[in-house]
C-alpha cells in the first residue's frame, strides 16, 4: 500500500510558523499514523546569503527600527502583485530557492501544506509553469491577511475566523476554496487539563490566582525586571515566568526566586506550555498568531504588550475587540492591568468565557482532514 505524503513548510522568521507546521505534523499522524508527513523549513534549503537576509534582517527590524517595519508592511500590503519590483522580488526568491525545489523533487508529496506565505509564493510560480502538480494549501498565522499571503492556483486556505475569511473572499480568492478552521495548534491544547494535578505538578498552589508571564521563544525584553516588579505589587498571585532560551534572565529570575520563596516560579524553554496554562488565571504575553491562539484554546485571558508593528497589532487590535485582552503601553500600564484583573475576578471571568468561546483548539485536526478529504487532481508526478 502506498503511504501518502503530507510535505509541511514553514519559515524560521519568528517561532509561530514554525509551530503551526509542528501542530499540523502531530495532528496528521494522530489521524493516520500510516502518513508519510515531513516538515522543512525553507531557511535550511535556500542560499546562505537569502536566509541571512530574510531572518536576521526581519529580527533586527522588528527590534531595532519598528517603525520601518510597520512602513514596510503596510507598502508592501498595498504593492501591486505584477509591478515591476514585486516580479523582480519574486524572481530572486525563486533563484535562491533552488535547494529547496530540489528536496520537494525527493521528497514527492502528494499534497503540501504552507504556512508561510514565501513557500506559497514560490510554489504558486510553479503551478502557472506546470512544474509542480500536487495540490498547495495555505494555512494562515495571524488574526490579519497581509497581500502576500494570496496566490493563485492554491488549493484552498485555512484562515484564523470569519474577517479574514471575508478579506480572502474580496481579493479574488473562490469562497469554496476558503475554510475557517482557526491557528492549528499543538493537539494537548485540544485536551482537557486538571488545573490542581499541573499546579502541584511544579509545585504551586491551585487555589492562588496565577500569572503567567511568557518571553517569547528568545525571552527578549526586561523580563526578570518586569518580574520583580509585579512581585512588588500588594495582591496575592503566584507568577510564573516563561524565559525561553534567554538563559541570562533564567538565572536571574532563579536569584529572584530564591529571595521571594513560594511566590516564582522560573522555566526556560519548555515544551509543557499547555500545562502551565492550565496552571494559570491571567497570560502576559506578546501577541503573536500561535501564542495568542493557544491562550484562546485554553480559554485564558490576556494582557498584550510589545506587539510586532504590524501583524502582531493587527492580532492585538482584534483580541481586544473580541473582549479577550487588554493592551499594556508600557511597565506602568501593565502593572495597573495586572492589578485591576487580580481585583476584578468577575472581569477576568468574563474575559475567560469569551477566550473560551474563541478558541479553536481543534483547528489542526480540522485543517487535516479538510486536505485529506479533498480529492487530488489527476495522477501525474507531483514533480518534475
Amino acid at each position: 500500500m502506498v503511504r501518502k505524503k503530507i510535505l509541511l513548510l514553514s519559515v524560521s522568521a519568528g517561532a509561530g510558523h514554525k509551530r503551526a507546521a509542528e501542530a499540523l505534523h502531530a495532528a496528521a499522524l494522530l489521524h493516520d499514523a500510516a502518513l508519510d508527513v515531513c516538515h522543512l523549513d525553507v531557511m535550511q534549503f535556500v542560499t546562505a546569503g537569502f536566509r541571512k537576509i530574510y531572518t536576521d534582517w526581519y529580527i533586527r527590524l522588528v527590534n531595532k527600527a519598528p517603525s520601518l517595519w510597520a512602513y514596510l508592511y503596510q507598502i508592501s500590503n498595498e504593492a501591486q502583485a505584477d509591478g515591476k519590483m514585486e516580479r523582480l522580488r519574486r524572481s530572486i526568491e525563486h533563484l535562491n530557492a533552488r535547494p529547496l525545489l530540489k528536496e520537494i523533487a525527493a521528497f514527492a508529496p502528494d499534497v503540501i501544506i504552507c504556512t508561510h506565505f514565501l513557500p506559497a509564493e514560490i510554489l504558486s510560480r510553479l503551478l502557472l509553469k506546470k512544474k509542480l502538480h500536487c495540490p498547495v494549501w495555505v494555512q494562515v498565522t495571524d488574526f490579519d491577511l497581509h497581500r502576500m499571503w494570496v496566490h493563485e492556483r492554491m488549493a484552498g486556505y485555512f484562515a484564523p475566523n470569519e474577517e479574514i475569511a471575508d478579506r480572502m473572499r474580496q481579493q479574488g480568492i473562490l469562497p469554496l476554496n476558503i475554510h475557517i478552521t482557526g491557528i492549528p495548534v499543538m493537539p494537548a491544547f485540544g485536551e482537557p487539563a486538571n488545573r490542581f494535578a499541573c499546579a502541584r505538578g511544579y509545585g504551586l498552589r491551585p487555589e492562588q490566582a496565577t500569572v503567567l508571564l511568557m518571553g517569547g521563544g528568545s525571552g527578549i525584553g526586561g523580563l526578570e525586571q518586569l518580574a520583580e516588579r509585579l512581585l512588588q505589587l500588594d495582591e496575592a498571585f503566584q507568577l510564573i515566568v516563561l524565559t525561553g532560551s534567554n538563559t541570562r534572565a533564567l538565572d536571574a529570575l532563579r536569584e529572584l526566586a530564591e529571595r521571594i520563596p513560594g511566590r516564582l516560579l522560573p522555566l526556560g524553554y519548555t515544551d509543557q506550555v499547555q500545562r502551565l496554562m492550565a496552571c494559570a488565571d491571567l497570560v502576559i504575553t506578546k501577541p503573536g498568531g500561535l501564542t495568542t491562539a493557544e491562550c484562546l484554546a485554553m480559554g485564558l485571558p490576556m494582557i498584550v504588550n510589545s506587539p510586532i508593528r504590524g501583524q502582531e497589532e493587527r492580532n492585538a487590535e482584534f483580541l481586544m475587540e473580541q473582549g479577550v485582552a487588554l493592551k499594556a503601553y508600557d511597565d506602568m500600564s501593565l502593572l495597573y492591568r495586572v492589578r485591576y484583573l487580580l481585583q476584578h475576578p468577575q472581569q477576568l471571568q468574563q474575559m475567560r468565557a469569551r477566550a473560551r468561546a474563541l478558541g479553536k483548539p481543534h483547528a489542526a485536526a480540522q485543517a487535516i482532514q479538510r486536505v485529506l478529504q479533498t480529492p487530488p487532481p489527476a495522477p501525474v508526478r507531483a514533480f518534475h
